[in-house]
């Protein structure tokens, strides 16, 4: 507790945080429901009543009123061992974690919720994708809530709540026609949904799996991917066929945290040692194993974060067997961008490169020509400025302009009815108003990016 707010805390095995009046004992002032297993150590900062938690899978959260600032896990960390307890310095703004040893996070919390500004969901939006069949966006966040939304014109349609209980949504997919919507959830479950009522057709779960890290749909069935292994299923068989068999004997020893599939018969995963493994789906066989390679430049590789959270094919090449071209991209440790990248995709023709990073920038790369021999050790080449800008312009345009939720619609097509809750329209397409950045200057910088747009100002959107 902590007298000085008159406010006391509790956690406990219902995994949630409950905040009380010492005076008014007989139900809590406030409920907090993020973590994902028992909560064991609570402690409150003096300085400005955070509240940080830690729960029996390892995971830290800083929260503040009822919005969660900051989530660290041990692996993602660095951390090895149980931890048992924190102590939060003000001073530094860093976070004293007891393990195995003490550890020193720095931590860059989320700003607090400004109650004027408009935002989509309550709890942190953790998955979001198109649906081009009826040109809809669908949201899922921590807080267990799928919501629907027109992209034209920004309306809200409707959205269901609970959908994996008190657990969050951490990935969805589409199947062909775009009438199923499939979730994968922190409680280790797969769940299918008529996509135009929100009822559940379907429930999958794995014995062994702990949490859904990412899906994807292929036809004839859905290739699920969980924190521990693989397997498939038609989506109308109640259970699993058997694990592939060169998946139990040589398949990922850490946890699977992304997977990406290209027709016919490929699939890709990746794990949290930096291991990507490329399947042949039709037999379950191994067709290749790949491994980041690990960064020697730097002093701190004990703590070097080696997981692979993104994997794309490049489809146009990889049809092409006899090619000697590159066909493959992923994230790792040994990137050219300081900041962790945590998004990318690529065009449909597999010539433009986007990737995103957590520091807020978007960069593009032109890979038309880029790797089609011999391994490549400078960054691509840079086209046009002016045309990326507008390429960048369009493809993120409600993204970067528009906020689902908000009361006022938009057509997607009329820059008049564009509104974005910080700043003026004018700011948001005058080049001056661009940040300094090292890449936005005339010569690229050392990442080789074509451009690069930042988004801390626009977050909210």
């Amino acid at each position: 507790g902590l007298p000085s707010l008159s406010r006391i805390v509790t956690g406990g095995m219902d995994r949630n945080i409950r905040m009380w009046n010492p005076y008014m004992p007989r139900r809590p002032t406030g409920m907090l429901r993020s973590h994902t297993a028992p909560v064991c150590f609570l402690s409150i900062s003096a300085e400005d009543a955070k509240i940080f938690s830690i729960s029996t899978d390892n995971t830290i959260k800083v929260l503040l009123c009822t919005s969660c600032l900051f989530t660290a896990c041990s692996r993602t960390s660095g951390l090895k061992g149980e931890l048992t307890a924190c102590h939060y310095m003000p001073g530094t703004r860093s976070l004293c974690v007891a393990a195995d040893t003490l550890a020193l996070l720095h931590l860059r919390l989320r700003p607090p919720p400004e109650t004027h500004l408009i935002v989509s969901h309550k709890e942190p939006v953790l998955c979001c994708k198109y649906n081009k069949e009826f040109r809809h966006v669908v949201s899922c966040s921590e807080g267990s809530v799928v919501k629907v939304w027109d992209f034209e014109t920004g309306k809200h349609l409707f959205e269901f709540s609970g959908a994996h209980g008190d657990s969050a949504i951490t990935c969805l997919t589409f199947d062909v026609t775009g009438r199923r919507l499939i979730t994968g959830g922190r409680d280790g479950c797969l769940k299918i949904w008529n996509y135009n009522n929100g009822h559940c057709l379907n429930t999958l779960k794995s014995d062994k799996c702990a949490e859904i890290c990412d899906c994807t749909y292929v036809e004839g069935g859905i290739n699920l991917v969980t924190r521990t292994k693989i397997f498939d299923d038609l989506y109308h068989l109640q259970k699993p066929q058997p694990y592939w068999q060169d998946d139990i004997n040589c398949g990922h020893k850490e946890d699977i945290l992304c997977i990406a599939q290209c027709p016919p018969t490929l699939l890709a995963t990746s794990s949290y040692d930096g291991e990507i493994i490329v399947w042949n789906m039709i037999s379950g066989h191994i067709y290749r194993k790949l491994h980041i390679p690990f960064p020697t430049d730097r002093a701190d590789t004990e703590t070097v974060d080696t997981s692979i959270t993104q994997l794309v094919f490049l489809r146009t090449r990889t049809v092409k067997f006899e090619s000697t071209a590159a066909s493959l991209i992923s994230n790792g440790p040994q990137g050219r961008v300081k900041s962790h990248i945590s998004s990318i995709t690529v065009t449909a023709d597999d010539s433009f490169l986007y990737a995103a990073d957590d520091g807020g920038y978007v960069y593009v790369y032109s890979i038309k020509d880029y790797a089609l021999q011999d391994p490549e050790r400078g960054p691509p080449k840079c086209p046009s400025c002016e045309y990326i800008f507008l390429y960048i312009t369009f493809f993120g345009l409600v993204f970067f302009i528009c906020t689902f939720g908000q009361a006022e619609p938009w057509e997607i097509f009329t820059s008049a009815s564009w509104k974005h809750p910080r700043v003026p329209y004018e700011i948001l397409i005058d080049p001056q108003s661009m940040p300094l950045h090292p890449m936005l200057g005339e010569a690229p910088g050392p990442s080789g990016c074509v451009y690069t747009c930042k988004l801390s100002r626009l977050k909210q959107a």
